[in-house]
């Protein structure tokens, strides 16, 4: 039997889908966006066998645009969120009548948000979080040390300022980060220092590592059907410049999404396409008879509007939630992964 990507539980809701993430260890989900009157919305389900069932609801002054766990401890799966105002903030989802912690990050929209040193490392390593905003830096923060940041990353003049839309960070302290005129800049938050960048021929849309330890690869989607794969692994990085795999989706619309299967670093799904569409696919690394390449595997569509957001669970292989501009949350099922 060949992979299937199925449909499972779908869930209409009264509030702009934006994002959505799994919620580490336990069966929910959750999803980010905004009301009709510009407020911002946080809502937490629980995925039963039939239905997505609410369990609670919060209210922000202002829209919210992108959220992460992967800079809390296991034990606490805090939340934190960046909104249409430019404010990074942290919730516990067991209160959301008003954040931990709020702080004016950016002076405008924050595009994109990731963590690192919480989930994945097991607590063991120190928390950081990390910003991408409109106002065209990028800035990193230490939940625990509140007041301002500990690293920013803005351009010389505002001549030169671009929309920050995307970027990654991992444990090792690497930052990526793109921008709506293609460019790509790579960081080493150790020695505070910028240690490669590319440009791509469209805007970025998102970034991911394919881990969060030991990196391989990154994977940029963007703007008129385009994603590129860059190979990290010290051997391809000659003169500090990495091998790059340009790839083409059949259907010339925006990727707005790319996310890495948990269980297999070189399966990911894109989220592409005027409508719902889900595509997935498995990377080949280059060898000595051939180039590396991306197969797709299989694809879906799931709807009449773009999907905003895709998330794997982390706990269940093959388990995924996406949100849409319908205003539909949406889990899949994907089978037969263990034959990839």
């Amino acid at each position: 039997m060949s992979v299937q990507i199925i449909p499972h539980l779908e869930l209409p809701v009264e509030f702009t889908l934006f994002h959505c993430s799994w919620v580490p260890c336990s069966n929910r989900l959750v999803a980010l966006g905004s009301k009709l009157d510009g407020r911002g919305h946080i809502a937490v389900y629980q995925m039963g066998s039939q239905k997505l069932q609410p369990l609670g609801e919060g209210t922000t002054n202002k829209a919210l645009k992108c959220g992460t766990f992967d800079a809390s401890a296991i034990q606490d799966r805090y939340l934190a969120t960046g909104d249409f105002d430019g404010r990074l903030q942290l919730w516990d989802l067991e209160d959301l009548s008003r954040p931990l912690w709020s702080v004016g990050a950016h002076e405008d929209l924050i595009n994109a948000i990731d963590g690192a040193g919480g989930l994945g490392a097991g607590g063991a390593d120190a928390p950081e979080l990390a910003t991408a905003s409109r106002d065209g830096s990028v800035k990193v923060w230490d939940p625990r040390s509140r007041d301002r940041p500990v690293a920013c990353i803005k351009p010389e003049c505002d001549r030169m300022r671009r929309d920050a839309w995307a970027l990654a960070l991992n444990q090792d302290r690497t930052l990526v980060s793109g921008y709506d005129n293609g460019d790509v800049k790579m960081f080493d938050l150790r020695t505070m220092s910028a240690v490669w960048e590319s440009e791509v021929p469209k805007g970025v849309c998102s970034l991911q590592f394919d881990r969060k330890d030991a990196s391989k690869k990154v994977l940029a989607t963007c703007l008129e059907g385009r994603f590129h794969i860059w190979d990290m692994r010290p051997d391809q990085d000659e003169e500090k410049k990495l091998s790059r795999l340009d790839c083409y989706t059949e259907e010339k619309a925006t990727v707005w999404s790319g996310s890495h299967l948990p269980q297999n670093r070189d399966v990911f799904m894109t989220a592409a396409g005027a409508g719902s569409s889900l595509a997935l696919w498995r990377y080949s690394y280059a060898d000595k008879e051939s180039d590396a390449s991306a197969e797709q595997v299989q694809d879906v569509e799931l709807g009449e509007q773009p999907i905003s957001s895709f998330a794997w669970s982390p706990d269940k292989m093959g388990l995924g939630v996406c949100v849409s501009f319908d205003q539909k949350i949406r889990t899949i099922i994907v089978t037969q992964l263990s034959t990839l």
